[in-house]
């Protein structure tokens, strides 16, 4: 397949690095990178660069940057399907190696599709052929110096293919992290049936948005217990953002932003912030053609164009901070001291270093348990004879 000549935008993220690092964040989770039709899941060379985004040459040169600050690097790997165009698609026959699912009728292959998505045929997970493929691209990449894999679509891919997969790339690459998007399912039974690492947390980002919002913080109390569940089996990669979904300042609006923040930094998993999150970006997805444009709009030339607000961007740095300082937190479980619909205390802890949460979403004031908290590290307050009056939607992460 001809491609265009490369237009140089990788290169536009490396002043982007040291931001990530003045955040306190140690990771750069690409979207997919590989050339490919149109939005980059229809992939048609996974060996090679996007000529939209640029060249071999500017992705050495990125994972050189990000090496260089101790960022790693995980790659988006759409293995669920190509686009119609790919090579391999294109020229398959009748008796050919079988890399795709579908029949054939007359001469004809009639494939099957991701999700209704004509232009997105899927791969056939049963097919020797396939698991090869996905084994060769993955160990091109992380012998390119990247660190993991986001594998998209997890959810509909059998965990077996997973399983027959992973192993053979950690033969190689044994500190590869493979994390999972899983929008439903039984999460642990999926990590221990297909040996990825983690799993995207969507369970515990509904009941964060939805339990802010909605004013029924009971739902976001359930959701974190369910959370707890998890930590048996594995380490959720956790999130109130990412690029499929309503941008968390439109969700709760800016003022409630912290108090989303304060959760997602003080429970267990691997937390992550999206891309303009931490300005308070606003952007509300929409189900129609084109109506993820909104919350992936074309960053800035550097950080210093942007006019953050200035309270959602401190909170990001002081709780990340926070999580930095207790790494213990990344499997400790959390408990639910006191809930109400407009307010929420709550308790991280391993032996006697702990962390609670005090939240106020209602228009007036209240007082809540902290146990045993007792300096302030982020958000309002001042404690005394183990509680915290917190104003209206005032917030509190403390120490014990």
């Amino acid at each position: 397949m001809s491609m265009p000549p490369p237009v140089h935008r990788l290169e536009r993220l490396e002043p982007w690095l040291d931001h990530v690092i003045e955040l306190g964040l140690n990771g750069l989770l690409l979207g997919p990178v590989f050339a490919s039709e149109t939005h980059g899941y229809d992939t048609v060379d996974h060996f090679r660069i996007d000529p939209r985004l640029g060249d071999d040459g500017d992705f050495d040169r990125l994972v050189s940057a990000a090496r260089e600050r101790g960022i790693r690097i995980l790659l988006d790997g759409v293995f669920h399907h190509v686009g119609r165009t790919h090579p391999a698609f294109r020229d398959q026959t009748q008796d050919g190696a079988g890399l795709f699912r579908g029949r054939w009728v007359d001469g004809r292959f009639e494939a099957e599709v991701f999700e209704g998505h004509d232009a997105l045929v899927a791969l056939d997970h049963t097919s020797p052929a396939a698991a090869d493929l996905v084994v060769e691209v993955m160990n091109h990449w992380l012998e390119r110096g990247i660190d993991g894999w986001r594998l998209d679509a997890a959810y509909a891919v059998p965990s077996s293919f997973w399983a027959r997969v992973l192993p053979r790339v950690r033969e190689r690459f044994p500190q590869a992290w493979f994390v999972g998007e899983v929008i439903h399912g039984d999460g642990p039974d999926i990590v221990r049936e297909s040996s990825m690492d983690s799993l995207t947390q969507y369970e515990l980002w509904q009941g964060i948005w939805h339990g802010i919002s909605d004013g029924n913080l009971f739902e976001l109390s359930h959701a974190i217990e369910r959370h707890d569940e998890l930590l048996a089996t594995y380490a959720p990669q956790t999130f109130v953002g990412n690029h499929d979904v309503t941008r968390i300042a439109s969700a709760v609006g800016a003022e409630l932003v912290p108090h989303a923040l304060a959760v997602l930094f003080t429970v267990a998993g691997t937390p992550s912030v999206y891309a303009g999150d931490e300005f308070g970006w606003t952007g509300v997805k929409e189900q129609r053609l084109g109506g993820d444009d909104a919350v992936r709009p074309e960053f800035p030339a550097r950080p210093a164009d942007v006019q953050p607000d200035e309270r959602i961007l401190q909170a990001h740095r002081a709780l990340i901070a926070l999580r930095r300082r207790k790494p213990w937190m990344w499997r400790a479980h959390t408990d639910v001291i006191e809930v109400s619909n407009t307010a929420l205390a709550l308790r991280t802890a391993v032996g006697d270093d702990a962390v609670v949460v005090a939240l106020n979403i209602g228009d007036d004031a209240v007082t809540l348990p902290i146990a045993d908290g007792r300096s302030v590290v982020a958000g309002e307050g001042s404690p005394s004879d183990g509680r915290i009056e917190l104003g209206p939607r005032g917030w509190a992460v403390l120490e014990a």
